[in-house]
């Protein structure tokens, strides 16, 4: 069963939420929170496996929420889940560690998907937040690029493979299945590619990934 918070400071929207998740019989809503203050503290009681968070709320926005969240080393993932699709809301959440960007406009669908694979520990983008990611990496790509290749080549042939699949957003059982390992392997890789690039969740690396060209060697 997959644990999930929502916090929104309109009703209709978490209710909205509530039904769409409640429509998977393995995910339940554990907790609601109307603003961000009271998602932290809700988080730390209840520790849900996601935390769902809108970025416009009272007392303490959701980017802040989110830092603090993810600081608290509870070990909840974060998706952002807003109306808006600033590429500055979207670069800070990312670069703060957040699995995931939604916009309440796109499809329900989305966000079925993206509990799941943020649960499942893979990083989650709707399409609409991955086209402004992608915008923001074409603008100069080729510094970025340079600097990419330079941290990707620290790493092993092996974790290599792995961080190009990491990219294309598949979670490690799924990347396990692809290279033929087993999947506490592609953790232990996982961990060591995380450390190694110097960042702090999977969606860094993916963007490290594309910005180095990984993904136009997977086949």
């Amino acid at each position: 069963m997959i644990r999930v918070l929502i916090a929104d400071d309109e009703t209709m929207m978490r209710a909205g939420a509530r039904a769409i998740l409640s429509a998977d019989p393995e995910i339940k809503v554990v907790a609601e929170a109307s603003d961000g203050r009271e998602a932290v503290e809700l988080v730390l009681r209840h520790r849900p496996d996601v935390a769902l968070l809108d970025v416009q709320m009272p007392h303490l926005d959701g980017l802040d929420a989110s830092s603090a969240i993810l600081r608290s080393g509870v070990g909840t993932a974060v998706i952002i889940f807003t109306t808006f699709g600033k590429d500055d809301y979207i670069s800070r959440a990312l670069s703060e560690g957040a699995s995931g960007f939604l916009l309440k406009s796109g499809d329900p669908r989305d966000l079925i998907a993206g509990v799941r694979a943020v649960a499942d520990g893979a990083a989650y983008l709707s399409p609409e937040a991955a086209h402004h990611v992608i915008r923001g990496m074409s603008s100069g790509r080729t510094a970025r690029g340079t600097a990419a290749r330079e941290r990707v080549g620290r790493l092993s042939a092996r974790e290599q493979e792995v961080l190009a699949l990491l990219g294309q957003g598949l979670a490690n059982a799924q990347i396990a299945r692809r290279l033929r390992l087993v999947e506490g392997t592609v953790k232990t890789h996982v961990s060591s590619i995380l450390t190694r690039l110097g960042v702090d969740n999977r969606v860094q690396a993916a963007i490290i990934a594309h910005e180095a060209g990984l993904l136009d060697r997977v086949e």
